[in-house]
């Protein structure tokens, strides 16, 4: 595997791997965050879809000793154990909640009722998150579910919408503009700041989307 290592800035370095991501590797890229994030002068540790980036003090560390660090680490990160959180996610499909359920079955010359089966058939994995607090980038969607982001982005996508960008599905946690194709929506609260933690999902755990008859 051809990793590729950079420094940002001065005090972050980052890891980016090649092509895109796969649960081996993200996992790899997960257990390389938990064993570092208790690393003196380690200020921030961000697991993003397939890289990391790591944040230390100045003075705490040089930076070829923390690289010579990422690496040692990287060599020796082995996948997390298999036994992960489940979370079942209820979603309606459709209407009001999936405007465009029916034009994505349509592209992809599924039915609407074909096309929530695909999506809601994979047993996802959060990569991490990103883009907005509590956002799920996840691991998982078949190829044939791949759709294009909406040529005219929508100001206000609601709250736990679930939808398809690219080669990507995720769940807006809270409003806010967006161009994924929106195929459902959750009543579920992916972000709760008065909660610990105040994120739903975290990095690592499975995902599966049950569709509400």
């Amino acid at each position: 595997m051809a990793e590729t290592w950079h420094w940002i800035s001065e005090t972050v370095l980052s890891l980016s791997l090649p092509g895109p991501p796969v649960p081996v590797t993200q996992r790899r890229l997960l257990a390389m965050a938990l064993s570092l994030r208790s690393t003196a002068g380690l200020v921030d540790v961000v697991p993003g879809l397939h890289s990391i980036s790591l944040g230390f003090e100045l003075g705490s560390w040089s930076p070829t000793e923390l690289e010579q660090l990422a690496r040692r680490t990287w060599r020796q990160a082995r996948p997390a154990r298999e036994d992960v959180r489940t979370v079942e996610l209820a979603v309606q499909y459709g209407g009001d909640a999936g405007p465009d359920l029916d034009a994505a079955a349509r592209a992809l010359k599924l039915s609407s009722k074909q096309l929530v089966h695909a999506h809601s058939a994979p047993l996802y994995e959060v990569a991490c998150l990103g883009f907005l607090p509590g956002f799920p980038y996840l691991i998982g969607l078949p190829p044939e579910l791949h759709l294009p982001r909406l040529t005219q982005p929508r100001l206000r996508v609601p709250a736990g919408s679930v939808g398809i960008g690219g080669a990507q599905t995720g769940i807006y946690p809270m409003e806010s503009p967006g161009g994924w194709q929106l195929l459902g929506r959750t009543a579920l609260r992916l972000f709760d700041p008065d909660q610990s933690p105040a994120t739903l999902l975290l990095p690592g755990d499975r995902l599966r989307f049950v569709p509400i008859p």
